[in-house]
């Protein structure tokens, strides 16, 4: 099992979707537990929160980037805060 390194705190709306990417990803391909997805999450949403939620959804540039099976999962996560 690997553990990802999640940083707290992102540059661009871009580098924080390829982080969401990677984490969602590692997590359906069993390389990280359920809980270490949610973690990670809750994590990069409370130091992030402009760069991922704008108008009460996810920015544009995450939209294009992680898609919509991701952030499906993401956002389910996030409701659960």
């Amino acid at each position: 099992m690997t553990f990802l390194n999640v940083k707290l705190f992102y540059r661009t709306q871009r580098d924080l979707a390829i982080a969401l990417n990677q984490l969602v990803d590692s997590y359906w391909a069993e390389e990280i537990k359920e809980e270490e997805l949610i973690e990670g999450v809750k994590s990069m949403y409370e130091h992030n929160q402009e760069k991922l939620i704008k108008n009460k959804g996810f920015t544009k540039v995450v939209q294009q980037q992680s898609g919509k099976r991701r952030l499906t999962v993401v956002k389910k996560i996030l409701e659960m805060v």
